[in-house]
């Protein structure tokens, strides 16, 4: 490609709209344009980045066995309603409706749409296992669309679906899309770490996300430097409290003084309910009330903790799950919102973290207005029907595998995720299959998605500088950069047009800035956009020469013109 024919349209100021620098790099370098809130047109470069993710991971899909497949991005609404997501997804589902007043959505995520498929066309276990993929259009109605294509409403993703006749069969094929797609972000260049991680609204059991690591990254890893464990915030587990069954640590009523009722009038918050008392967060219950299909709960966790509705999901076995309105709240508790606390209160589910047992003379709500108590004991005053981990995980917590030591966190970015889903879709849809008795079984499933302009922009987050974009040679659109320094040169620009020539028919992906521009604005171009070599065609041509400059190191080596082909297969191609 010539760069005189290019629509690559650079800017030389960051746009107000961006906020991380990968963001603001594919908006300056001219990959992508904003068309509306989390929706952008890709442009010629962003295109071939996108291409060049694809092609990886079709050919790592297609060498573990899978089979690429391509289904409709609008999807009936009774698929969902057999599942039973249509009216728990939420307002992230775009809903629309055809002229017959029949209701669609725009597919976030396809297990309804390939159950569908596998459930009408496969029936005996001698089909099975198999792995279906597809790289296809996504659709999300984020409620805060950012970061360029981080976390838009409209994206590219790789998602794929197995099936299987046993958990050891689902366990074997998860094995091979974990090793699958180590081998794509190995190939790609990128600096990654695999955690432990919550299915979210995807469901089922096991999961793990691929993150690549960059300081800017949205997401906390948490992970153990004594042993292999790793896990993302919103499944790192804490280790280091024990369930306590009954009362709490010391929490015989021996030395202990009984429960007071104090008036703080105005007070709701934790912060100001300490202050008011001089006491720290530590010896407070929060008590927070919840809406579930299955009606309110309470949820128990320490002051200074911070409840985690993934993992309270995963204990109570609820799908549905959120804040509760002010009239509920006051309807389980009795009192106006800011006093609930777990004592005293009937007909309503608790359940606790396993620091609360552990607070000894704690202080919650009265549920009653302007009062709360002290001196509250677990076991004593009070009683959670279940007990677990509840809480976001601390840097200071110690590690829920080897219990040795401290969390170390760093931050990184979710570009890959894999989940064993089991029967979660399969048996909702009736997906089975006859074994070889003649007995119908469900089918066993997992999931396995990449974001593609995810991983593009995760790379950029990972590979640049103050000048641009570095790509990762597999990664960038175009490996090499011819530059003429001064196009009105009849010799370097013929020699520039050579080399050019000899590029693509070694098989590169090879750009020639013909343009009649100043060297150094064609120079900035050229580190902004992020291309891995220049070529530079310049004063040295008079000894026979070019300049070969590499982005990411800076280094330079003059190659005799007659030479630049050998070692650009030495250097690029092998």
């Amino acid at each position: 490609m010539k760069m005189s024919q290019l629509l690559a349209p650079t800017l030389r100021e960051d746009p107000k709209e961006a906020e991380v620098v990968s963001h603001k790099l594919l908006l300056r370098a001219g990959y992508i344009r904003k068309l509306a809130a989390g929706i952008y047109t890709y442009l010629p470069l962003g295109f071939k980045v996108l291409q060049k993710v694809s092609q990886v991971i079709r050919e790592e899909m297609n060498r573990s066995g899978a089979q690429e497949v391509l289904m409709p991005a609008l999807l009936p609404s009774e698929l969902w309603q057999e599942t039973g997501r249509w009216n728990v997804y939420g307002k992230e589902l775009f809903r629309i409706q055809d002229r017959h007043e029949r209701d669609f959505c725009l597919g976030p995520t396809h297990e309804e749409a390939i159950t569908e498929l596998v459930r009408r066309s496969i029936n005996s276990y001698k089909q099975l296992p198999i792995n279906l993929y597809q790289i296809q259009t996504k659709f999300r109605d984020e409620i805060r669309p950012r970061f360029g294509l981080m976390r838009g409403r409209e994206f590219i993703m790789k998602d794929a679906y197995s099936f299987h006749t046993s958990k050891k069969d689902l366990d074997k094929e998860y094995k091979n899309m974990y090793e699958t797609y180590c081998r794509i972000f190995e190939r790609l260049g990128l600096k990654y770490r695999v955690v432990q991680a919550d299915s979210g609204a995807i469901g089922g059991g096991y999961s793990q996300e691929f993150m690549v690591l960059a300081d800017s990254g949205e997401e906390e890893i948490f992970y153990c430097e004594k042993c292999d464990y790793a896990a993302s915030r919103e499944s790192a587990g804490v280790g280091g409290e024990k369930i306590v069954e009954g009362i709490g640590k010391g929490g015989d009523e021996k030395g202990k003084d009984k429960v007071k009722e104090v008036n703080t009038p105005g007070q709701k918050t934790i912060e100001e309910v300490t202050a008011f008392l001089k006491e720290s967060p530590e010896k407070m219950i929060k008590t927070l009330v919840y809406e579930t299909e299955n009606g309110p709960v309470i949820a128990l966790v320490r002051g200074d903790h911070a409840l985690n509705e993934a993992k309270l999901k995963k204990m109570l076995g609820v799908e549905d799950l959120k804040l509760a309105a002010d009239k509920v709240i006051e309807g389980v508790t009795k009192a106006p919102v800011g006093f609930a606390g777990p004592v005293g209160l009937k007909g309503v589910k608790i359940v606790a973290d396993t620091a609360i047992p552990l607070i000894e003379q704690g202080i919650t709500g009265a549920n009653k207005e302007d009062y709360h108590l002290t001196n509250v004991v677990y076991g004593r005053d009070y009683q959670a029907e279940l007990l677990g981990d509840l809480r976001f995980a601390l840097s200071s917590d110690a590690c829920p595998k080897c219990g040795q030591a401290k969390y170390s966190v760093q931050r990184g970015i979710e570009v890959g995720h894999i989940f064993k889903l089991g029967t979660k879709y399969s048996e909702k849809m009736k997906c089975v299959y006859l074994d070889e008795g003649n007995k119908e079984k469900t089918m066993i499933m997992g999931c396995y998605g990449i974001g593609v302009g995810r991983t593009a922009q995760a790379a950029i987050e990972q590979n640049h500088d103050e000048d641009g974009i570095i790509w990762p040679m597999p990664l960038a659109p175009y490996q090499v950069a011819i530059i003429p320094v001064n196009v009105g040169i009849k010799e370097q620009l013929e020699a520039a047009e050579k080399i050019y020539q000899d590029g693509l028919q070694i098989g590169l992906d090879v750009l020639l800035d013909d343009r009649d521009f100043r060297v150094g604005v064609k120079l900035k171009d050229i580190d902004l956009i992020g291309i891995p070599i220049k070529i530079i065609v310049g004063k040295a041509l008079k000894d026979g020469q070019v300049e070969i400059k590499l982005r990411k190191t800076g280094e330079i080596n003059l190659v005799e013109i007659g030479k630049v082909g050998e070692w650009l297969r030495q250097n690029v191609c092998s």
